[in-house]
């Protein structure tokens, strides 16, 4: 009783602080809920569902406010949120509740941000000052900054950035031409491109890239599940379903002359076709495209 009168007294304090500040956030990938539900239902374990948040945080997709990290070596999960895990993914509790709980792993020093912050420097740090465009955008942005409403700010902001961070693929990134889509890479190493090798030993591979669509149709990519999805990992000898991505209902459909960047990530088996990701020094890997369009690798430099 006195354990669970902790965690209920937790989360008050957690919901009260959270009501105190601005939680800002990206819409969340429904198979982001899907995986909190497998795991609140014991289908994936911790490290899998800690490995997938830090994922969301690394790319953008949840914004997590400012927050004192802890420094506790624990890798225990309270129990109750995985409750907060299942209500989420069934729609109960809202995001910003769900943000509150991954607060406190936060807090408690479960889990780790650092990467995720230098990741998002690393995005911005590839604009180029001397570019005629990327000048104007940003002025752009700077003015939004003077709005005093959070949400309207947000607002001003969230296109400029997206048009800055396009634009940057556009002029700095490996071009491979697929029939109407060309997509633009900046490889291995840079922000949402990232392999990793967890203390638990499983590699973790993200792969970010953005699909343009240079026709005059409306064309879609597609991956609806790990089991029926147009892109893999391949090493030489056996293929890698993903672990996550960002595919709505497993279609991104693409207007003519517009763009659209996409993520996906290679890890622990989340079931539905899946696999494992697994790393061997001595193979050479390729994230493969196979779209009815057209199909083509992309060598992948992983150490």
């Amino acid at each position: 009783m006195k354990t669970l009168l902790s965690a209920i007294a937790t989360i008050v304090v957690l919901l009260f602080v959270g009501s105190s500040m601005s939680s800002v956030y990206a819409e969340v990938p429904s198979w982001v809920k899907n995986n909190a539900g497998w795991w609140a239902e014991g289908t994936i374990d911790d490290d899998s569902f800690v490995q997938g948040i830090q994922f969301l945080i690394k790319e953008g997709i949840m914004e997590i406010p400012p927050t004192t990290q802890g420094t506790s070596s624990s890798n225990e999960i309270p129990s109750w949120l995985k409750n907060n895990a299942g209500w989420w993914a069934e729609g109960t509790i809202d995001d910003d509740s769900f943000v509150q709980g991954i607060q406190f792993l936060i807090k408690e020093g479960i889990m780790s941000i650092t990467q995720a912050q230098e990741s998002k420097q690393s995005i911005s740090s590839v604009s180029t000052n001397d570019d005629s465009v990327i000048a104007s955008l940003e002025a752009e942005l700077e003015k939004c900054s003077e709005i005093a409403k959070a949400y309207k700010r947000l607002d001003c902001e969230k296109p400029l950035k997206q048009e800055i961070l396009v634009h940057n693929y556009k002029t700095g990134a490996v071009h491979f031409d697929l029939g109407p889509i060309t997509y633009h890479w900046f490889g291995v190493g840079s922000a949402g491109n990232e392999f990793e090798i967890t203390p638990t030993g499983q590699p973790i591979l993200s792969v970010r890239m953005l699909a343009e669509n240079t026709s005059s149709e409306i064309t879609s990519i597609n991956c609806t599940s790990p089991a029926i999805c147009n892109y893999d990992v391949w090493d030489g000898s056996k293929s890698f379903k993903y672990s996550g991505m960002d595919f709505v209902s497993g279609q991104i459909t693409i207007n003519p002359g517009t763009s659209f960047i996409f993520n996906i990530l290679f890890g622990p088996n989340i079931g539905y076709g899946g696999t494992q990701f697994e790393y061997d020094s001595s193979k050479n890997y390729e994230f493969r495209i196979n779209e009815p369009f057209g199909s083509f690798n992309v060598h992948l430099d992983l150490e």
